[in-house]
């Protein structure tokens, strides 16, 4: 059965992220799209404010001006008051975001008309019949006269819900030339927003150059994020009142409607439009999103009272000079990234003033489908992997790296740039990569690493135990060749020692010298393999590997005997036997792993090397040694420690002659140290070349200075030999007898 570890989950979740990714096509689901919303809002928050291009102005009906002419909408015939100002001060165009959809009620006519009641009916029709047509006192046509005298584009607004109110002889009547490209297409292959009918002004007033419809469709969340440029009635595209403006401002008669070639279904989606010079990017319904400046007040607001009074003549020169309001009273208030209120009136003027910057947002879906799968695939192995190899610590803080740079890259790489990609979806992606990824390694990995706590904590050093915890793959439980250090270690005359002590205190002396031993081992990155009776094993190179395996064994064995020698004294006084020791190491190719019956198993290691070491923890009694390393762990510690040859022997059972040597310490002798060693060293060699006169001189004299069972092992060999010679053939190989 194939194993499945949580990196190859972490894979297979990848690819089914890309499988629904794909099932999504050109829609994404309406909750992505709403996070999508949630994270470029917060991104205009994180940019702040920038300027606009100083090219477009808003003359406002604000309470100031509402307070002084009275409330909306005000007679007609100061609005007309108002165009002309406003034409009077050079504005390039001027816009109007309200609808003047009733007749004025403040006009002559209907105030005559509504004192019909009282008045005589002759004396009423010829009053009517002086006025009804005379422009400089109807309010309408006074309005529609200075509208019609000036470059201003009306307002008018769709109704998209059949209310059974269609006239169809009332339809806008915008003055612009729309070109669909390719030529091939109809305006029907478009899928713009459609209407019902429009609520347009009223015929006096409607004799601007152009209008164009003021519409503006919130999101679910209730907040502006884009703007249609275009929609349909009657299967007829029509211009919006912002698209209006930057073409009569701009001197333009032709707008070019650019259409995908490839159908999305029945339709073919619109990629932008062109007006002149500028180009505008939309979405597939001609709906631009707009690239907001800041809160409410980055557009100057001048008050329409003010304008009225002969100020700001300046300020609106060479403009795009808009009419709306701010007051809260109008209603004509949006949400939008920056505020929860914010007038209608400054949504047009951001998006004129965005086409004229040419900072507008695109969309392209392509390279949001590359970014997505990019994401998921890189993004998702790269978590994944930290995940599964670096542990849960830096796993986590991997994620969340992984996390905040996909937020951060998207901001600094596409939003500052214009550009929108949304990237909920590879967010979600990773962070539920992250939760199963975490969960399956607790479940499937911290499984074997608790495993491997529980049964190594007492063993080896904490420092192991973490390490071993991080890299449970690096630990195989079954049997394996290695090479490893084993180290044994056994106390002199136990026997004798048990036989003094009472039960109590002989358990309390154990478990200090195991201790102490065993610390020394830990520490030192060895594992505390058994304890058998009075002795100790202990491995270096595994579980983990330890590329100075030899080197921290035999620095363990010193330690451990300079420990002694500094408790001895305390052990004493509580009136303890002296202690001594025995230590044996070996380095070599070892099978370790798990082996044991059914009923039990451990962790150990068996074959030839740590016999041998056990051999050579037992030979310390021959040498009066402490301590003796075999030939293979004495290469490997190079220069490191200072040692004595001891002997070359051949072991119960093995025919192979093995070097045996002492360490006495790490580092460089002193030079009394090292000249002693290399006279005992060429007495040996005397020695085994059969030379015992000259050999037996040189060990008497070392003898003498330095009395040592070892030199003293020696001189016994040779003054055997001297009265009995060894046969021609002998090697000068020790053999022992026993164990």
């Amino acid at each position: 059965m194939l194993k499945l570890s949580p990196f190859k989950i972490g894979c297979l979740l990848i690819f089914g992220a890309c499988l629904i990714f794909h099932s999504f096509g050109r829609e994404k689901p309406t909750l992505l799209k709403a996070l999508d919303n949630r994270i470029s809002d917060a991104m205009f928050r994180w940019r702040g404010p920038i300027p606009s291009t100083g090219e477009v102005v808003i003359v406002d009906i604000d309470e100031q001006s509402l307070r002084r002419m009275g409330q909306w909408p005000w007679p007609r015939d100061k609005v007309a008051e108002l165009v002309r100002d406003i034409h009077a001060a050079g504005a390039r165009v001027t816009g109007f975001d309200a609808v003047f959809a009733e007749p004025d009620r403040t006009s002559p006519v209907r105030a005559l008309k509504s004192l019909e009641h009282v008045l005589n009916r002759t004396v009423l029709a010829d009053a009517l019949s002086r006025i009804e047509n005379d422009p400089s006192v109807e309010h309408d046509l006074m309005l529609g006269r200075a509208v019609s005298e000036s470059p201003v584009v009306l307002g008018y607004v769709f109704h998209q819900r059949d209310d059974g109110l269609k006239d169809p002889t009332l339809r806008p009547f915008p003055s612009a030339t729309l070109r669909l490209v390719p030529d091939s297409l109809s305006y029907p292959d478009i899928p713009l927003f459609s209407s019902y009918r429009a609520i347009l002004n009223v015929p006096e007033i409607a004799q601007a150059e152009t209008e164009g419809f003021f519409n503006v469709f919130p999101d679910p969340s209730g907040t502006v994020r884009k703007v249609p440029l275009l929609m349909s009635m009657d299967t007829l595209p029509y211009p919006s009142l912002a698209l209006e403006m930057l073409r009569v401002g701009l001197g333009i008669d032709e707008v070019f409607l650019h259409a995908s070639s490839h159908a999305s279904g029945l339709t073919h989606d619109l990629l932008g439009i062109s007006l002149g010079d500028h180009f505008i990017p939309t979405d597939g319904r001609g709906q631009a999103v707009v690239n907001y400046r800041g809160p409410v007040g980055i557009f100057p607001y001048l008050s329409a009272v003010d304008v009225l009074d002969g100020r700001h003549g300046k300020e609106l020169k060479g403009k795009f000079v808009l009419i709306g309001s701010s007051a809260a009273g109008l209603l004509d208030l949006r949400a939008t990234p920056f505020s929860n209120i914010y007038p209608g009136v400054e949504i047009q003027a951001t998006l004129i003033d965005n086409v004229l910057a040419g900072d507008l947002f695109r969309h392209d879906l392509l390279t949001e489908i590359g970014i997505t799968y990019s994401l998921i695939v890189i993004g998702g192995l790269l978590l994944c992997a930290l995940l599964a190899y670096c542990g849960p610590l830096l796993g986590g803080l991997g994620g969340l790296l992984v996390l905040l740079f996909t937020v951060w890259g998207n901001y600094r790489f596409f939003f500052l740039r214009q550009e929108m990609v949304g990237v909920t979806y590879p967010l979600l992606t990773l962070v539920i990569l992250f939760m199963i990824v975490t969960l399956l390694n607790y479940f499937l990995e911290g499984r074997q690493r608790r495993f491997i706590r529980s049964a190594f904590s007492q063993y080896v050093s904490p420092q192991l135990v973490s390490r071993l915890e991080k890299n449970p793959g690096k630990v195989s439980l079954a049997g394996e060749q290695k090479d490893l250090t084993v180290f044994f270690t056994d106390i002199r005359n136990f026997t004798s020692i048990a036989e003094e002590l009472e039960a109590e205190n002989l358990a309390q002396l154990m478990n200090e010298i195991l201790s102490l031993e065993s610390d020394l081992i830990m520490i030192n990155s060895g594992m505390v393999d058994k304890y058998i009776g009075d002795a100790v094993m202990a491995i270096w190179g595994a579980p983990l590997d330890d590329p100075d395996h030899p080197t921290h064994a035999v620095r363990a064995a010193l330690q451990i005997m300079r420990k002694l020698l500094e408790t001895r004294p305390l052990w004493k006084e509580r009136g303890w036997p002296d202690i001594d020791i025995g230590i044996g190491i070996n380095s070599g190719i070892m099978s370790v792993g798990n082996f044991g019956s059914r009923q039990r198993i451990e962790y150990t290691a068996i074959g030839d090397a740590v016999n041998l070491a056990a051999r050579l923890e037992g030979s310390n009694k021959l040498y009066g040694t402490n301590i003796l390393i075999a030939e293979s762990t004495r290469a490997a510690l190079g220069e490191k420690f200072f040692c004595r040859h001891v002997d070359i022997v051949r072991v119960k059972g093995k025919n192979r002659p093995v070097s045996i040597y002492e360490p006495l310490l790490e580092g460089s002798p002193e030079a009394e140290l090292r000249r002693e060693v290399e006279e005992f060293e060429e007495a040996v060699r005397h020695y085994r070349q059969g030379h015992f006169e000259t050999a037996g001189s040189s060990m008497e004299r070392l003898y003498r200075q330095h009395p040592l069972p070892l030199y003293g092992v020696y001189l016994r060999r040779i003054e055997a030999f001297r009265k009995s010679p060894p046969p021609g053939d002998w090697d000068g190989v020790y053999t022992f007898s026993h164990k």
